[in-house]
């Protein structure tokens, strides 16, 4: 995926900010910061997990990604608000299932707050389906997953 890379050493308050700026949004909706604001961004630059989008030498997106057994884990999409509309997230849905696919991994999971409305519309377009609803921490959870088709195909 053209701009993506791994997240270097040092770049954990750019990635922060980035996140702050793109779940700012969700605070008044669901009452208190969205988990992703709060994620520990040199932990994950550390264990390989942080993915960014440069464009023109600024990171404009990232993707948090954990590789699981038996699927890939996409624990945090983020994109700049200015970016909104232009594709890149589906740019980097794309990535996740590119890195899956790399993993020999046939699957893509992830979690959305159920208010996210237009997220969860954005992911079942994308070809997810909603597997589970629970509540952990207070928030309501959207457990959401799509399998990727065999490459060869039938």
């Amino acid at each position: 995926m053209s701009g993506m890379r791994l997240a270097r050493a040092g770049e954990a308050e750019t990635i922060r900010a980035l996140t702050e700026r793109a779940y700012a949004h969700y605070i008044p909706l669901l009452g208190r910061r969205p988990a992703p604001m709060d994620d520990d961004f040199a932990y994950r630059i550390e264990h390989g997990q942080a993915h960014v989008m440069e464009r023109e030498g600024r990171i404009v997106a990232l993707a948090v990604i954990e590789d699981r057994a038996d699927h890939l884990w996409i624990e945090n999409l983020a994109v700049d608000p200015a970016l909104h509309g232009r594709g890149t997230g589906q740019a980097l849905l794309a990535f996740c299932e590119a890195e899956a696919r790399r993993r020999g991994l046939q699957e893509l999971r992830l979690l959305t707050n159920e208010r996210m409305e237009r997220n969860r519309a954005i992911y079942a377009r994308a070809g997810f389906t909603e597997t589970e609803r629970r509540e952990e921490n207070g928030l309501r959870r959207v457990y959401m997953a799509r399998r990727l088709e065999d490459p060869a195909g039938p």
